[in-house]
């Protein structure tokens, strides 16, 4: 085996905001995720992940063409997002900064028809390297609001491979399995619970794909005491070994994540395996 090494990751269990309109919102939301980085950098986090829409999650009601009391096709031209960019730009050059790596959800705008619900990857020089898109996508995001995405995306860090992963992938096994076959030592999931209760299965989801593809996963949730979820890291064998607090307030959980020998071997062994039975 080579030397060991490890990666501090901070994940974020964050104030989950709604308006995009609201350009004070949006600030609100920009602040807070980096008054975590500056908390993640302080604790030698080299990698910080947020939730899904960390800065403003948009309500369909609200930015439904049809008014709040009925949902209708998303009306986007509602939303501040010189407000939004500023505050990404702010980040970025606040990852340049702390010298850190930041994944930072986001909505994506396009010159045309619907946005994507995306993953930014900052890296430590404060530039975006990378972009996901959110691929599976609810009814109401497929049929109001967003633009799916069509491939899966990885990057590299101090000798990491990670896939994205945002909202309902995280349902989709099929998917880990795909970042498995490009050679993810672990895969970090963004999800928004929407201020309601009866989210635990999530958390058995996330469990489940870290155990059959032997890979890590940090899981990145709003603070929400209904949830039921709560943000943290799954090791290869499906345990937690860091997790927010439970009472779903605002707060960060820190690990060191590190090659595990179990996942070179059981994805070896998955190869072998999935080779001799679809010949």
């Amino acid at each position: 085996m080579p030397e060991e090494t490890t990666l501090r990751v901070a994940v974020v269990q964050s104030t989950m905001r709604h308006d995009p309109t609201n350009a004070d919102e949006l600030r609100a939301g920009g602040a807070e995720l980096r008054d975590f980085m500056r908390q993640a950098a302080a604790a030698g986090a080299r990698l910080v992940h947020f939730t899904e829409g960390a800065i403003c999650f948009p309500s369909k009601q609200i930015m439904s063409s049809l008014g709040p009391d009925e949902v209708g096709a998303s009306d986007w031209t509602k939303a501040q997002w010189s407000v939004l960019q500023s505050e990404l730009d702010q980040i970025n050059a606040l990852a340049r900064e702390l010298g850190i790596w930041v994944v930072i959800p986001s909505v994506h705008h396009l010159p045309e028809g619907r946005p994507h619900n995306s993953m930014y990857v900052v890296s430590d020089q404060g530039k975006v390297v990378a972009r996901y898109d959110e691929r599976t996508l609810s009814t109401t995001k497929v049929k109001w609001m967003y633009t799916a995405g069509k491939q899966p995306v990885t990057f590299d860090v101090d000798g990491f491979r990670f896939g994205l992963a945002l909202g309902l992938d995280v349902l989709f096994p099929e998917l880990f399995v795909e970042y498995d076959g490009l050679g993810a030592d672990g895969v970090l999931v963004s999800y928004a619970t929407h201020r309601v209760s009866g989210h635990e299965h999530i958390a058995v989801q996330a469990r489940g794909c870290a155990v059959n593809n032997t890979s890590w996963i940090s899981l990145a949730v709003p603070a929400n005491p209904e949830a039921g979820l709560t943000a943290g890291v799954v090791d290869p064998r499906g345990e937690w070994v860091a997790q927010a607090p439970l009472d779903g307030s605002p707060a960060l959980a820190v690990a060191d994540v590190h090659h595990a020998e179990t996942t070179q071997i059981g994805r070896d062994f998955r190869r072998r395996t999935r080779e001799r039975i679809s010949s």
